[in-house]
């Protein structure tokens, strides 16, 4: 009986070690490969940044570079109005040929004159 057991617990070990084979392969090409790309596409995209290019951050400004000092960005976010950015902080350029614009429309101008209502009891002075 003993015989018995002990044969039966000796199964094959090659789909366990597949397995953990697989596993570590499986989380390189779906973990670490697309984070190296991200990182690569983000270091190129801020090397070729050029002063006069329009930009956003990270945290969502708009601007345009200005200046660079080393790993510093200068970004003009308004006439007049500039502020210092690490260079890591620039996400992505924006495609003003696509007619993307950080310049708000007439229509975004109309349909925040509809949505933005000042508290109950609150003047506003022009």
């Amino acid at each position: 009986m003993l015989s018995t057991l002990l044969a039966a617990n000796k199964s094959n070990p090659l789909p366990s070690l597949i397995i953990f084979l697989l596993i570590p392969l499986a989380m390189y090409f779906l973990l670490i490969r697309p984070q190296k790309r991200r990182q690569r596409e983000s270091a190129s995209l801020q090397s070729s940044v050029e002063v006069g290019d329009e930009v956003m951050t990270t945290s969502g400004l708009y601007g345009f570079i200005s200046a660079f000092e080393g790993d510093i960005a200068w970004l003009e976010i308004d006439d007049n109005v500039q502020i210092r950015i690490a260079r890591a902080a620039i996400q992505r350029k924006v495609d003003t040929a696509k007619g993307e614009t950080a310049e708000p429309t007439v229509e975004d101008v109309n349909n925040a004159k509809g949505k933005i209502q000042p508290a109950a009891g609150t003047e506003i002075d022009d």
